[in-house]
């Protein structure tokens, strides 16, 4: 009888880029620092080849090519956003391998920043990784310090039980 109330399984995020994590707290953009556009972390990245975190679907792209949101099969929004006020480049230095819709595996590369280009710019490399839809999350465990794109843990998230 035990079984018949499932309890929610945490979901372990890996991380889609290299670097080190900085608190959401601590970025140079309030949008991301009061939490606006969603909750989770930052990581000044290292290398610029970002990949999908978990196996799911975009479900936002952008012109400027340095943001995609994707949804996993549990129903989170993750949105991945490189450095910081990079959408004033216009797409310059990015390069985005998905499109709107489309299914991605964890481990997919999704999008590619040339660092290099964005340093030049005076862009910031930290870069919010935030889950959008965070009334459907009961609790986020953030991870901390340096992180590998598709091995590392950079989240472990308990959604609140579906009314489904």
């Amino acid at each position: 009888m035990a079984n018949f109330f499932k309890k929610n399984k945490p979901i372990h995020i890996l991380s889609p880029m290299t670097g080190k994590i900085i608190p959401l707290e601590e970025v140079e953009d309030e949008a991301f620092s009061e939490k606006r556009l969603g909750d989770g972390i930052a990581i000044e990245i290292t290398d610029g080849k970002v990949i999908a975190p978990f196996d799911g679907e975009i479900t936002s792209t952008y012109k400027a090519n340095h943001c995609v949101a994707v949804r996993s099969k549990e129903g989170i929004e993750l949105l991945i956003h490189i450095g910081l006020e990079t959408i004033k480049l216009k797409g310059e230095g990015f390069k985005q391998h998905v499109v709107l819709m489309q299914q991605v595996k964890q481990g997919d590369v999704i999008l590619e920043a040339d660092l290099e280009f964005l340093k030049d710019k005076g862009k910031s490399l930290v870069s919010p990784v935030v889950i959008a839809n965070t009334g459907r999350v009961k609790s986020i465990e953030k991870a901390e310090g340096n992180v590998e794109k598709g091995v590392s843990t950079i989240m472990t998230v308990t959604m609140h039980k579906s009314k489904y």
